[in-house]
């Protein structure tokens, strides 16, 4: 394990401009250095490299990071391989951390099931080359168009029909019960101790892992469903330390540099799906064989392109799974296509029955975008009845809502536009609310996680457990200051832009439009003379990215947008709790009914808020010497506790007197 200290000397040392410039020609522009983009194809560029700050930042597929993050990105390393990347680059000598007993036990463990499923791999190809595997297993893998040379490179197997054949080799080699159960190549009895090979009778397919070990097997019968029997086409192996299936893909040790010189994955349902179109020729190919797709698969995908066509048969169940698919490769930030092969066919028997060329020349003709996959499939059921459109619609709309990247967003948006001839703001308004509900909902249910598990394990010693905070006060650290900060706040994120209406002090007229001061700008200069920021970290962030984007001339409504699609998922949920009146005893109801303008509103009741701020600074500023004074106490330090009573004094007077402009007091 890499030292901290290494770590940090690491840090510091690698200048990014040297990192990347040995993988990308750069070219200065004032401080800054711009090439094109490493990562996707592009002839003018808007790769931007930031020596002052250490990033780099691709404008066109948005990816950015560290010196070390460049280089896990385009090498495909991992966090301490890239490390020693950079070390060996500025001649850092690696120091290593001494491993815990706990460390070395489970690394230990985990290289002895690596070992386990390695010998398995070998035990069962030599299987499947002699007796029973030769005469059942390669014969079932020549039926279904396999070669040699691919059976080979691939490691498939045969397991014998003697349940004890694997187990008795395996022990005749040493490797201890508790690996062969752990990996699942091994069951007991449940009459004793004695074991079992788990599987029997069966081709097997090797799954491996990024770097080529082989940590799983899939394993599939021959024999046809007998019935009154039980049943199971395939059998995988279990769960372990070395394999999580969710994680999981076959193909991947294969089809990784593929995916990524070719930019583009295609993901497929089943082994011989993966293993029929590799032999092909198309090696960019992988298959979520054992489990429906998950988040994990995905990111593992992601890892080597954002590019991902779903590649399944085309019978109803895989139309769901190509349906479910879509939205979540859309919400890791992937770009997703769909095709659909004929009826009857699967990737594994199109790709024997066509060439190279066809199988290429069909995906290319038949290859959809998400949008007309959906819309093709959705619109043949409404024929002429409108609300069935709308439905079909707002479903796609829904899907576009997933889209994290704002860019992309706006396109398709554009997109749909045309497509249906839908107003473009009535999109937006359906993909705002629906993205501003789902951050809400996804928040909700973080809280009742959160406070489910803190009702369960209450500390000891610590009295009875107080009550969890849920919805946006959850994100209070200062009570006190929390209300105040989230109603300016929440003026800010509403009304930022809008103009308030003073009245000129010389001809009792309203100030012009262009010259009205806006609800931020007072707001920010009554902190700014008071010499006050928000307390609360959450309120804070948002407060300040309000501020820099505002200065910069962003519209209020390109601020709020940026900050519901940034990477802070905390300062989303606050943007989407915040930047609706309907948050505010003082909602547009109140507007209507006081038959006021909305400026004449605002000027009302913003400069209520900030006495209300004032008011809750001073409250809290009251507990702080409060606290201090009793700490000064326990010390019998008076001449301090003189000072603290002394400041209270002055605090609690102020305290007073906007409590009085407030009307609270007399």
């Amino acid at each position: 394990m890499i030292s901290q200290e290494t770590i940090q000397k690491i840090l510091d040392t690698a200048r990014i401009e040297e990192v990347v410039g040995d993988f990308v020609t750069l070219r200065k522009r004032g401080a800054d250095w711009w090439g094109c983009c490493p990562f996707h194809n592009e002839k003018t560029p808007s790769f931007h490299v930031v020596p002052a700050k250490g990033i780099y930042y691709c404008f066109g597929c948005h990816k950015g990071g560290s010196a070390v993050g460049f280089v896990m990105e385009h090498e495909h390393m991992s966090y301490p391989d890239a490390l020693r990347y950079l070390a060996k680059k500025y001649n850092i000598e690696i120091e290593e951390e001494e491993e815990t007993a706990e460390q070395i036990a489970s690394r230990q463990r985990n290289e002895s099931l690596l070992l386990v499923s390695e010998y398995a791999g070998t035990f069962f190809q030599e299987q499947l080359k002699e007796g029973e595997g030769k005469a059942v297993g390669l014969s079932y893998f020549h039926t279904r168009g396999l070669e040699d040379e691919t059976i080979e490179k691939y490691g498939l197997g045969w397991a014998p029909s003697d349940k004890h054949s694997f187990t008795d080799a395996a022990k005749a080699k040493g490797f201890k019960d508790e690996y062969l159960l752990e990996t699942g190549l091994c069951a007991k009895y449940d009459d004793g101790p004695d074991l079992h090979d788990r599987f029997v009778e069966r081709v097997i397919f090797p799954i491996h892992s990024v770097s080529g070990r082989v940590i799983a097997f899939g394993a599939r019968t021959l024999k046809s469903k007998v019935e009154g029997k039980p049943y199971a086409k395939y059998v995988n192996s279990k769960e372990s330390s070395i394999y999580v299936k969710n994680q999981s893909l076959y193909g991947i040790w294969f089809a990784k540099n593929a995916m990524s010189r070719e930019d583009k994955c295609y993901l497929v349902e089943g082994y011989l799906d993966v293993l029929s179109m590799h032999q092909l020729g198309i090696t960019n190919v992988v298959a979520s064989s054992g489990t429906a797709l998950t988040e994990g698969q995905i990111r593992l995908i992601r890892r080597f392109t954002e590019n991902v066509t779903i590649m399944y048969d085309g019978d109803p169940a895989g139309i769901h799974a190509a349906l479910r698919g879509i939205g979540m490769f859309l919400k890791q930030g992937m770009n997703v296509k769909v095709v659909l092969l004929p009826d009857g066919d699967d990737p594994d028997s199109y790709s024997r029955k066509h060439s190279l060329a066809e199988v290429k020349e069909f995906i290319e003709t038949n290859e959809q975008d998400f949008v007309d996959f959906k819309s093709t499939l959705l619109m043949e059921g409404t024929g002429g009845d409108p609300l069935k459109r709308a439905n079909v619609i707002n479903d796609i709309a829904d899907t576009v809502a997933d889209i994290p990247d704002p860019i992309k967003r706006e396109s398709y948006i554009g997109f749909l536009s045309r497509k249906f001839d839908i107003r473009r703001e009535a999109l937006e308004e359906r993909i705002s609310s629906t993205r501003s509900r789902t951050i809400i909902s996804e928040k909700k249910t973080q809280d009742r996680a959160e406070a489910s598990s803190a009702s369960r394990t209450p500390e000891a010693g610590r009295g009875p457990v107080q009550p969890v905070l849920t919805g946006i006060e959850s994100l209070e650290t200062n009570r006190i200051m929390g209300k105040a900060e989230r109603d300016l706040l929440g003026f800010i994120l509403t009304y930022g832009t809008t103009g308030l209406e003073f009245q000129s002090d010389s001809d009792f007229f309203a100030e012009s439009e262009e010259d009205r001061q806006t609800v931020f700008e007072f707001i920010d200069q009554a902190l700014e003379a008071d010499g006050s920021v928000f307390i609360n970290p959450a309120y804070k962030t948002a407060y300040d990215f309000y501020s820099e984007q505002y200065y910069e001339g962003f519209s209020q409504e390109d601020i709020v947008k940026k900050m519901l699609d940034g990477a802070d998922r905390t300062m989303a949920y606050v943007a989407a709790q915040l930047s609706t009146d309907e948050q505010y005893d003082l909602s547009v109801k109140n507007l209507r009914d006081s038959m006021m303008s909305k400026g004449s509103w605002l000027t009302k009741y913003v400069p209520k808020a900030i006495l209300v701020y004032q008011s809750s600074r001073l409250e809290n500023r009251v507990s702080e010497l409060r606290e201090e004074l009793g700490k000064a106490q326990t010390v019998s330090d008076s001449e301090r506790e003189i000072e603290v009573m002394t400041e209270m004094i002055k605090v609690q007077k102020a305290l007073k007197a906007v409590k009085v402009r407030l009307g609270r007091e007399k």
